[in-house]
């Protein structure tokens, strides 16, 4: 502080606030999530500069964190508004299209144990690893219960993946495609879904999802909370006030408790940047082995284009946008939209089911070190993962049937 009381921040604040400067920049210019990462940039700043009465204990951005991420409440009010926006019928469609919902999900058994390798202990090598999700409130929900100390770097990893999509997904698509690869056209022959099916679906997935891992019930039970509203038919009302008010508000006060995690302190470490590389690793694994997979369908005679395996991430539905967009590039008639779409609501599933999975799995093992616990957890989780989905589509395709044939 100067004599004529002027605060003047350290060079770690200094750089926190820039940082946050920078976001609210992206938001602002770049329109990356700005919903959130406004938010996100002005708690960044109000937290880091000097003697801001904004970093103590009974601050406002304080009890936000305590009250509205600490336990979990923010997170899982978000997967109510996302569950009201969303529509599972062309999953109902398609059901086998689930397949790449699991195959998006082996990035975050990947990096985990990629993190233990690099001396990660399993607590914050699994939190690490969710990232790959490319779902921020699991991503927040996993590492609050698991590792609170890395909160802020995981969280802001996640929501910057979910927003560089469009810049990350496409070159790896590219690259692991052909033109004629990508230029495959798909059966859009439009498949009739009972309007029972509809309503019944987030209830048998809730019961499905708890039975197989009960810590996934917070989250999956909440993502279909937010969709028995908008298919109910009777509660309207509830269901646009999700989707309007409730996502505005939550989003608003979980992105400034986010930031009010991100003191210069705690952040500028080479630990930071190695959380967001792995957290870029696991990303990437995922899209490329949802491609990969796709490749490999093609390859067995399956009129599979294997674009749709960059959609089976739960960054719903940037996603889908992207193989629609980039199947297009290669054959202008190319309509993948719907089969995308898919992919993205069985992702969303995935990731929200292996969340839960981790959780269990990680609390089971304890915060051990080593990577023969991970490639455990990898084994085990991906089987659970699989099993869930797979289970799904088998209910989907039998319940179609009986209601088909009354």
């Amino acid at each position: 502080m100067t004599e004529n009381m002027i605060a003047i921040p350290g060079p770690g604040e200094a750089l926190m606030i820039l940082f946050g400067i920078l976001l609210v920049f992206f938001a602002m210019r770049k329109k990356y999530e700005p919903l959130l990462l406004l938010p996100i940039g002005a708690g960044i700043i109000m937290m880091n500069l000097p003697f801001s009465p904004m970093s103590g204990e009974h601050s406002i951005l304080s009890l936000l964190y305590r009250h509205g991420i600490a336990n979990e409440l923010f997170p899982l009010l978000v997967f109510v508004s996302i569950g009201a926006m969303m529509d599972f019928k062309p999953l109902m469609e398609r059901p086998w299209l689930v397949v790449f919902g699991v195959a998006g999900q082996i990035g975050i058994f990947g990096s985990l144990v990629v993190a233990l390798l690099l001396g990660f202990k399993l607590f914050e090598a699994a939190s690490i690893g969710v990232i790959g999700t490319a779902d921020g409130p699991t991503s927040i929900v996993v590492t609050s219960q698991l590792a609170p100390r890395i909160l802020g770097p995981v969280t802001l990893a996640a929501y910057s993946y979910m927003a560089l999509v469009p810049l990350i997904q496409p070159p790896i698509m590219r690259l692991l495609t052909t033109q004629a690869e990508r230029g495959e056209r798909m059966d859009t022959t439009v498949r009739e879904v009972p309007p029972l099916l509809v309503k019944l679906f987030p209830y048998i997935l809730t019961i499905l999802a708890g039975l197989l891992s009960p810590m996934s019930i917070p989250l999956i039970g909440m993502l279909m909370f937010g969709n028995m509203l908008a298919t109910s038919g009777v509660t309207d009302t509830l269901s646009n006030a999700a989707r309007t008010a409730l996502s505005g508000l939550v989003t608003l006060f979980l992105g400034l408790a986010v930031g009010s995690t991100m003191r210069a302190e705690v952040f500028l470490r080479g630990e930071t940047l190695l959380i967001f590389g792995l957290g870029l690793l696991a990303f990437v694994i995922s899209t490329a082995i949802g491609v990969l997979f796709g490749k490999v369908l093609r390859l067995a005679g399956m009129k599979v284009n294997p674009l749709i395996g960059a959609a089976g991430l739960s960054s719903f539905p940037m996603s889908a946008r992207l193989v629609q967009q980039i199947g297009r590039e290669a054959d202008r008639s190319n309509f993948l939209l719907m089969h995308a779409a898919s992919a993205n609501v069985s992702g969303q599933i995935g990731s929200v089911l292996a969340g839960g999975v981790l959780l269990d799995l990680c609390l089971r093992s304890g915060d051990v070190s080593g990577v023969g616990a991970g490639i455990e957890i990898l084994l085990v989780g991906m089987g659970r993962v699989l099993a869930g989905l797979a289970i799904v589509a088998l209910f989907i395709h039998a319940l179609k049937g009986l209601m088909r044939s009354r």
